[in-house]
């Protein structure tokens, strides 16, 4: 029985000259980053550690929805933490899922004063999540590239 050298190990194992795409590896790293932070973030809502969440609710938002605030942060955390997974799992959908979210959050910034230098910061990561999601067409699961550099 012969083995082939050049058969991979790993069912859709990536080509290794894709390795060296410069648009692959701006995949990765969004797509890195697109997991990681909505995830961790998402889990911050609930230990308020890295910021106290609920004055980032507009009050008009608190009250339109039920309960505290703080029970409206937990429910946005859930929605972060679904939105990472899927990034990891499914970049050209949670691609554009976090940019829809990011988006929502925006404009929820947008109407509170003083708040607009962090909503033209998550204008950026929107542009980001965006640029994600494009990338994903080409280098994600399921898309032409497939997980490899199409030539």
């Amino acid at each position: 029985m012969t083995s082939r050298a050049s058969a991979s190990p790993l069912r859709g194992a990536v080509d290794r000259a894709a390795w060296g795409d410069p648009g692959y590896q701006a995949f990765l790293a969004l797509r890195a980053v697109f997991t990681a932070a909505p995830v961790l973030f998402g889990l911050d809502k609930f230990a308020n550690l890295l910021v106290d969440w609920p004055r980032y609710l507009a009050p008009w938002i608190d009250d339109v929805v039920p309960g505290t605030a703080q029970q409206a942060m937990h429910a946005v955390g859930v929605v972060e933490v679904l939105a990472g997974i899927a990034v990891a799992f499914v970049p050209r959908f949670g691609a554009w899922l976090v940019a829809a979210w990011l988006l929502g959050i925006i404009v929820t910034l947008l109407t509170i004063p003083g708040y607009y230098d962090i909503a033209l910061r998550d204008f950026g990561l929107l542009v980001g999540a965006v640029a994600l999601a494009r990338l994903a067409t080409r280098y994600g699961r399921g898309g032409s590239g497939a997980g490899r550099a199409d030539r």
